[in-house]
């Protein structure tokens, strides 16, 4: 039997953000319907293979639009046609505005064991400014119904260097996070992608300079692990046990299978891609999908996927590159991006936020 990885993407929004770039179009009941019936249909094509599953990921879009039997529909499915393991971690995304105490029993009752809430500020101002359809105390509440319905892994994601945002507004988000029954943060830079609303409402133009996103970013770090909350990759934070364990599936180079217009796979030796598009996946008998990497997961991919995580690159696994990335190690050492023990190389949260630098310099 082969381990995987199952993601669902839930194309579906009550209201598009406007900095979000994710593959996504306005909620129905009917295309609701059309795409579990496609999801099912592309789950059970999978069935031959022998295949056990240790996380499932309901991403989007806003997976939480589901409907309860949806949900239960689309995890018998993947019952079925998976052994899903006992220990499994079943993730979904939510809105705070799309959960109520039915909705939070049903998920549950259908298998979801880990909660993702789409939170992004503790403050009012900042919700209004992303075009976010909750405040922050429905974002609380969310979080403590959660709690009292059963979820015992909740994670919440949370965004920094927006406009006019200081160090005291993030900290205080944090702050009231941290008070909340959470388990995780997921916490991001805002960035101003090519095409959204935010781009064209210029934005861009409107963010943090370079040395302001860099004290937002690095006090955020430290805040975070200051209440508990250990930095395990570049933008997420965890208690002890609580780490993604799908979404660390992608950084270390392991199996998944994507279903729903414009998710992506890795399976079978290539990398993969569903087409983004919601008419095509629900009528195709099978989602249409093109090759993005025939040979994925070689030495600088794994190598830059590993040295997002905290626990970093060990060079032992690319012997054949270790001496040029040794002969790279001192300057960035002593320039405090990164600290390495002899053996394994990983980035501190300078490091961290140069990264792409940091990594370039390294492995190219």
């Amino acid at each position: 039997m082969t381990d995987t990885g199952i993601y669902i993407h839930v194309p579906f929004c009550a209201r598009k953000c406007g900095y979000c770039d994710f593959y996504s179009g306005k909620y129905s009941r009917e295309a609701s319907e059309g795409f579990v019936s496609a999801v099912i249909r592309n789950l059970r094509s999978f069935s031959h293979e022998e295949l056990t599953a240790s996380t499932v990921y309901f991403g989007g879009g806003t997976p939480s639009l589901l409907n309860n039997q949806q949900l239960r529909l689309i995890m018998d499915e993947i019952h079925r046609s998976f052994d899903l393991l006992p220990d499994a971690e079943v993730t979904l995304e939510a809105n705070p505005s799309t959960v109520n105490d039915e909705k939070l029993e049903g998920m549950l009752a259908a298998g979801i064991n880990r909660l993702s809430l789409g939170v992004q500020s503790m403050n009012d101002d900042e919700l209004s400014f992303l075009g976010r359809n909750h405040n922050a105390a429905r974002a609380g509440k969310a979080v403590r119904d959660a709690a009292a319905a059963g979820f015992r892994n909740i994670s919440c994601d949370l965004m920094t260097a927006l406009p006019g945002q200081t160090e005291d507004k993030l900290l205080g988000s944090i702050q009231r996070l941290s008070e909340l029954p959470i388990q995780h943060v997921s916490a991001y830079i805002l960035k101003v992608e090519e095409g959204t609303p935010f781009s064209l409402d210029g934005i861009g133009e409107k963010l943090p300079d370079d040395d302001c996103t860099a004290r937002l970013y690095l006090a955020m770090v430290k805040a975070l692990e200051d209440k508990g909350f250990m930095q395990y990759e570049v933008s997420n934070f965890a208690k002890n046990g609580f780490h993604s364990r799908h979404n660390c599936r992608y950084w270390k180079c392991m199996d998944y299978i994507g279903i729903g217009p414009s998710a992506h796979s890795c399976h079978g030796g290539k990398r993969y891609a569903a087409e983004p598009d919601i008419r095509c996946f629900i009528d195709s008998p099978l989602q249409v999908t093109y090759v993005t990497d025939e040979a994925p997961c070689g030495f600088e991919e794994f190598a830059m996927l590993r040295l997002r995580l905290k626990e970093g690159l060990c060079l032992s696994d690319v012997e054949e590159h270790r001496s040029d990335i040794e002969k790279k190690l001192p300057q960035l050492v002593r320039e405090g991006y990164a600290v390495f023990d002899g053996e394994t190389v990983s980035l501190t949260p300078k490091g961290f936020l140069m990264s792409n630098s940091v990594i370039e310099y390294l492995i190219f």
